[in-house]
């Protein structure tokens, strides 16, 4: 072992220690703040500085199979285009560079990889200004929550994985003298264990959450001893282009091959996720996007282990409130249905509602009614464009508006979408929420996601109804989250026994600052893999441990 790899595992063993506990715990921790004020102020204006100056240039590094470059697809949601080129990576030399960089990171063992890896994530967490724009401009995420979310959060995220992947390499000794009794001498033989990685591992990186969604699979691949080739989405290259860049320094300094962290960017209509999915030393895919392209996955890529996230159909069941929380909970729902413009795969998209409406302590609110009170909730949270701006960021992408059209002609509009000015990008394009009024009998408008700030507010016959409803959808078409209001224990029982069957992640009588569509590392799994809407969690054992497998050498003793 060199110096510098022991100096890491001396340095990052009690941030191993404390996430190692984190996970075994559930409760509260984070390794990574994510408030401005644990950054040095000047930071952000660098690295607002270092984003203007990478603009309309070449950024590479010197990967090995660099073929020439190939210039991202990376326009800002918030008006002007990046024009950034990249290294485009010929695969036929840059796979087998990856395959020969292996063997030496899988004999380092699994501390000093993980503390590596820790090193990586805590380079990032000095760099997370710079991805904070980097990933405003790819995402169109307000300045904020980039700053969280791809910056911060999924650092933690990362950690969570390292965690994972090295209690999973550790459950075990890697040696042990095996004694059998018998007549005379017992047998004895000397045993040996290795973690052998499975292979390369393929990262497919999405347009809305790349570092958030991409870290739990690059660095649970990275730990369990397998090299990573991130292959990102041409519309957001840049967050993982950092990300990529960060971790080859690191893996040089501590006396590894960079080759073991790729970055292959596509040229314009290549279909580079196909390739590299099937081709045969890829083992591992990690996969977070559309549901074409996650089944095609799933049904066509055998030579490799996948990991998926796909589309869902988050819902909401409304029964009654207290009429102290009323308010708070209208409040609480306008702003998980505004947040990120619901460009979340955990956004709710269905809100199950009684006809017969729900009770607010003695009153009855029919469904019209609540649904003109969230209107209204909505239209206060995002009555003043700047604050609206902070909440929604910018649309990602021009087929939500496309979306947005076609909702406006579904059922009764509760609330139409309108433009929002950016006080900052005038260019932006930005949309508040549209929810429109449908009856339970119109399952072919809500069993399908419709991503972007588009809900549906569903009038059932009952409470039970609504849950049935929900079960039988999310079984059938997936979801990552799901919520209920109600007072009633017997309602939430029936809601939570449904939640068992259906496979969805599940919050009761939310109003605080925590909201249904947020998950905390170390804490939240993440997707289930109960449901199509996803077929692994973030983060748990089973995520990790397919990722390596223990092979055996014995001997006589």
């Amino acid at each position: 072992m060199n110096a510098t790899v022991a100096d890491l595992i001396a340095k990052h063993r009690p941030t191993l220690d404390a996430a190692l506990g984190a996970i075994r715990s559930r409760t509260y921790y984070t390794h990574f703040p994510d408030s401005p004020k644990a950054y040095p102020a000047e930071a952000k204006d660098a690295a607002l500085s270092t984003f203007e100056g990478r603009r309309g240039r070449s950024w590479t590094w010197g990967q090995t199979g660099a073929d020439g470059t190939v210039v991202g697809k990376e326009r800002s949601p918030y008006g002007f285009d990046l024009e950034i080129s990249y290294d485009h990576m010929d695969l036929d030399v840059l796979l087998p560079a990856m395959s020969a960089a292996m063997p030496a990171w899988r004999d380092a063992g699994a501390e000093a990889r993980a503390a590596v890896c820790i090193e990586i994530l805590s380079r990032l967490n000095t760099r997370t200004y710079d991805m904070a724009f980097a990933a405003m401009h790819t995402t169109g995420q307000a300045f904020m929550m980039a700053f969280q979310a791809a910056g911060a959060n999924a650092q933690d995220r990362g950690l969570e994985a390292v965690a994972y992947g090295y209690s999973a390499l550790t459950a075990h000794p890697d040696r042990a003298v095996w004694e059998k009794p018998g007549k005379g001498e017992p047998v004895r033989l000397a045993k040996k264990w290795v973690a052998a990685p499975r292979g390369i591992a393929l990262v497919v990186g999405c347009n809305t959450f790349p570092t958030w969604n991409g870290y739990p699979g690059l660095f649970a691949s990275l730990v369990t001893g397998n090299a990573v080739v991130v292959k990102p989405h041409p519309h957001a290259v840049a967050p993982l282009a950092l990300t990529v860049a960060t971790a080859r320094e690191v893996l040089v300094e501590a006396g590894f091959d960079p080759d073991l962290v790729a970055l292959a960017p596509e040229a314009e209509g290549e279909g580079l996720a196909k390739t590299l999915a099937l081709r045969p030393e890829v083992r591992i895919v990690d996969f977070t996007g559309s549901n074409e392209f996650g089944d095609w996955l799933e049904q066509n890529v055998r030579q490799a282990q996948v990991y998926t996230e796909k589309a869902g159909i988050n819902t909401i069941i409304v029964d009654s409130f207290r009429p102290e929380e009323y308010q708070a909970a209208l409040g609480h729902l306008a702003f998980s249905l505004s947040l990120y413009t619901a460009q979340m795969c955990t956004s709710p998209q269905n809100i199950l509602i009684p006809r017969d409406g729900v009770g607010v302590g003695t009153e009855v609110k029919s469904p019209e009614e609540f649904g003109a009170d969230l209107a209204g909730a909505i239209d206060a949270l995002l009555g003043e464009d700047g604050r609206a701006t902070a909440i929604l960021g910018a649309v990602v992408n021009p087929f939500i508006l496309e979306r947005l059209e076609r909702a406006a002609g579904v059922g009764k509009t509760v609330l139409a979408s309108r433009a929002v000015i950016h006080p900052e990008f005038p260019d932006a394009t930005v949309r508040t929420p549209l929810i429109a009024a449908v009856d339970a009998a119109d399952s072919e408008v809500y069993t399908r996601e419709w991503f972007g700030p588009i809900s549906f507010l569903i009038s059932t016959d009952s409470t039970r109804e609504s849950i049935e409803l929900y079960r039988d959808t999310v079984k059938a078409h997936g979801a990552l989250t799901a919520a209920v209001y109600s007072t009633s224990d017997e309602v939430v029982d029936a809601a939570e026994e449904a939640t068992w069957e259906a496979g969805a992640n599940l919050s009761i009588n939310l109003t605080g600052p925590v909201y249904v569509n947020q998950s905390a590392a170390f804490s939240d799994y993440h997707g289930t893999g109960a449901n199509p809407a996803a077929n692994a969690t973030y983060a748990d054992l089973a995520f990790v441990a397919g990722r390596f497998r223990f092979i055996q050498s014995r001997r006589p003793a």
